[in-house]
């Protein structure tokens, strides 16, 4: 349902900044990473361990500005922590498909600077909140992307386990 019916800001030429779950849902839009924050919300209220996952990439291309892609993590009681991407497949050459055992990320990481956080985090950074509670319109994300940095690692979610996500 996130991956396919709500609306990826940029690719549908949205201007409307939402971060909160509830307001993706309200507005039928969002960036990857407010995306991200329904889908692990709906997954936690059905019981689901879900956590927050995220990558550095450049925004077009293989020069800076480098901007902070969000993604998912579940819980698959038979394979363990399972990446995958709330973006969805709008954009031409993006295949975000739930296949588990196969990772399907919206991106790779192939540029100087870009990289893939291997870390399951149970909150949503804190930094990456506050820029884009800042933000006025999508333009001004274009204009100026946001490249979060990690907080320490202590607030990620273990990998060895299903961690009590209540």
């Amino acid at each position: 349902m996130v991956r396919d019916h709500i609306e990826h800001s940029m690719d549908f030429h949205r201007e409307e900044v939402t971060c909160a779950a509830s307001d993706v849902l309200q507005q039928g839009t969002g960036l990857c990473t407010a995306k991200s924050h329904l889908l692990v919300a709906l997954w936690r209220a059905n019981q689901i361990p879900a956590g927050f996952c995220y990558q550095r990439l450049t925004l077009d291309g293989p020069n800076p500005p480098y901007c902070t892609h969000g993604f998912t993590a579940v819980w698959l009681d038979d394979q363990g922590w399972y990446r995958c991407d709330a973006r969805g497949n709008s954009k031409p050459g993006i295949h975000c498909e739930f296949t588990p055992g196969q990772e399907n990320l919206a991106f790779p990481t192939i540029y100087n600077g870009e990289q893939t956080y291997p870390e399951v985090w149970a909150e949503p950074w804190s930094d990456l909140l506050a820029a884009m509670g800042k933000l006025q319109n999508i333009s001004q994300y274009r204009s100026h992307p946001i490249d979060a940095c990690p907080p320490a690692a202590d607030l990620c979610i273990s990998e060895s386990a299903a961690p009590n996500m209540e």
